[in-house]
């Protein structure tokens, strides 16, 4: 596989934060206001979309289609286009609906570029908070209100000192799954829940220690994969290998002392 180039990537990457800027200038007045909520899951459960949703990523397909119309797009709400491209977009303008719905500023937008089916940019914004976390391969920044600086993990070898997060245990953990989470929690110092890919963010920016999750889908983990790694840090699966491209059991930690003693529960459950 041959990587892109210096400039490429530049290029790229200031696309990224180009669509980072359109998505959130449509997202940020639907927030806390008429966003036109309706669950497409039906009668069966409850899974939210909002206009936030819908429109952003119809604003950020439009946008490539322009810039770039040989790349690929995978996204939650609109599908897929080329999705075997050598360039390969993957979008979740409104990571976190649930959290968007009830009016906290923990939703994200998750904006991930696949070369030749490898993570190789990402970023998670944080519009009304004014952040993004971005990442790219050996470096990872946080752009805000304040200006910029770099990211980077922190040292945290026991369970037993860490902050860990995940997302609801109770829907998005089968039974096997929340006893392996409880376990990991019981030895853990602090878990916060709800926290959606923020939490990915907070582990890149040196003030989390690992994230949990299960039943991720691509668009809600490509992109935070640069980011972390980029800052140092590390993204497996729950039996400690790289993430495959449709997402699945994940693990997110800065430390990998830290992941290795959560992985002694994880594995056990792991598929």
């Amino acid at each position: 596989m041959t990587a892109p180039s210096a400039d490429r990537l530049a290029e790229l990457e200031a696309f990224l934060l180009d669509l980072n800027r359109a998505s959130a200038a449509h997202i940020l007045p639907l927030f806390r206001g008429e966003h036109g909520m309706r669950n497409k899951a039906g009668d069966s459960a409850f899974d939210p979309v909002t206009e936030a949703d819908v429109g952003a990523e119809r604003v950020i397909r439009r946008m490539i289609a322009e810039r770039y119309p040989d790349h690929g797009v995978i996204g939650e709400e609109l599908g897929e286009d080329r999705p075997d491209a050598e360039f390969v977009w993957v979008l979740d303008p409104v990571d976190g609906t649930r959290a968007f719905v009830a009016g906290l500023p923990t939703w994200c937008t998750l904006i991930g570029l696949r070369h030749q089916g490898r993570p190789i940019l990402g970023s998670i914004g944080q519009p009304w908070l004014g952040e993004i976390y971005l990442g790219r391969p050996g470096a990872a920044r946080l752009l805000s209100r304040e200006g910029e600086r770099a990211l980077k993990v922190r040292p945290c070898p026991l369970l037993t000192e860490a902050v860990i997060a995940t997302t609801d245990p109770e829907t998005c953990f089968d039974g096997a799954e929340l006893g392996a989470w409880r376990q990991v929690r019981a030895t853990a110092r602090l878990a916060r829940l709800g926290c959606d890919a923020y939490a990915y963010a907070m582990v890149a920016a040196g003030t989390m220690d690992l994230v949990v999750e299960a039943g991720l889908k691509a668009w809600d983990i490509d992109a935070a994969i640069p980011v972390i790694e980029g800052a140092g840090g590390l993204v497996t699966d729950w039996r400690g290998r790289a993430v495959g491209a449709h997402g699945g059991q994940v693990a997110i930690a800065g430390d990998r002392a830290c992941l290795d003693e959560a992985l002694v529960a994880l594995r056990r459950s792991a598929r």
